[in-house]
């Protein structure tokens, strides 16, 4: 199955609790390269957030980033430290004895030493229930978001498969065009040569039979019947790799430098009027495919 690298989804789940976004980008790598984004509050989740994506994308850069805003204003936790208020109440005991100050401490005091009060903000974490049903509606939320991506990148697959199998035919008939072109060239040495011993019978003495072998052995040097065959045969390949379930961006890479070599061989093989021509086209059709599957997962 032939699917696009290159995607984008954007998800946004809201409640009376929380409003969660995820957003994610897919773009064109050899590999599967994950780069999260995640609220300290969510880092749980990451390994479950990366399972989903490694569930439908084989390949490529993903770039997620999930973001969470409560809706409720989140309590708040009030310490006090108990070493530095008996140290203090100690300190200032020993003062007054001294008769360096007067009076005694007022919580007004406490609220000015930063030391001595710490008020900060209560963490997703402490309500388990609550943390719970956010990483819930998280996956879900990412879950859905990988899904539209999904359907993006199979789209865009569509388009990009219906240009390959266009190209794939063109560059399947230049090489029927080659092969019955080396044909040609073929049968047109074989009497070039075989006109050319007439020429020289005259004057040389030679086994006829010996010349007919030499000749065909020449021939044959210029035969690109098995390239014809096995580039056949990767066409076909090509189809089921692409009718396949299974992501193929890969495997078409390495079929393409398949083909490409043997349409390079066709060239350094065969004769013909038309030949050189044709193996200058089909070798750029395949440099267009080669660049389209780049595309490809």
């Amino acid at each position: 199955m032939i699917k696009s690298m290159t995607g984008f989804a954007a998800v946004t789940r809201e409640d009376h609790r929380a409003t969660i976004a995820v957003t994610i980008r897919a773009l064109n790598h050899r590999h599967l390269d994950l780069q999260l984004r995640l609220p300290q509050s969510l880092a749980a989740i990451e390994s479950e957030v990366r399972a989903l994506v490694v569930k439908r994308v084989a390949r490529g850069r993903v770039e997620l980033s999930l973001s969470l805003q409560l809706r409720q204003t989140p309590g708040v936790e009030v310490e006090f430290n108990q070493e530095f208020g008996r140290a203090l109440s100690a300190a200032l005991d020993q003062a007054r004895a001294d008769g360096l100050v007067a009076g005694d401490l007022a919580p007004g005091d406490l609220l000015r030493l930063p030391q001595a009060i710490t008020v900060r903000e209560r963490q997703i974490g402490a309500d388990e229930p609550l943390q719970a049903e956010i990483a819930a509606r998280a996956r879900d939320a990412v879950d859905a978001a990988l899904a539209d991506l999904d359907v993006m990148r199979a789209r865009e697959g569509e388009h990009l498969r219906a240009d390959l199998d266009a190209r794939r035919t063109l560059v399947a008939g230049f090489v029927e065009l080659i092969a019955a072109a080396a044909d040609e060239g073929r049968a047109a040495m074989e009497e070039r040569l075989s006109e050319r011993v007439r020429e020289l019978r005259t004057v040389l003495q030679a086994d006829e039979t010996v010349v007919a072998q030499e000749i065909v052995r020449m021939a044959s040097r210029s035969d690109i019947s098995e390239e014809v065959s096995r580039f056949r045969g990767h066409v076909s390949h090509w189809a089921i790799l692409a009718d396949g379930p299974e992501p193929c961006g890969r495997k078409l890479d390495f079929l393409l430098q398949e083909m490409n070599r043997e349409v390079n061989t066709m060239g350094s093989k065969a004769d013909g009027l038309r030949v050189s021509e044709l193996i200058i086209s089909a070798k750029a059709e395949l440099e267009k495919m080669r660049e389209q599957v780049q595309n490809a997962e």
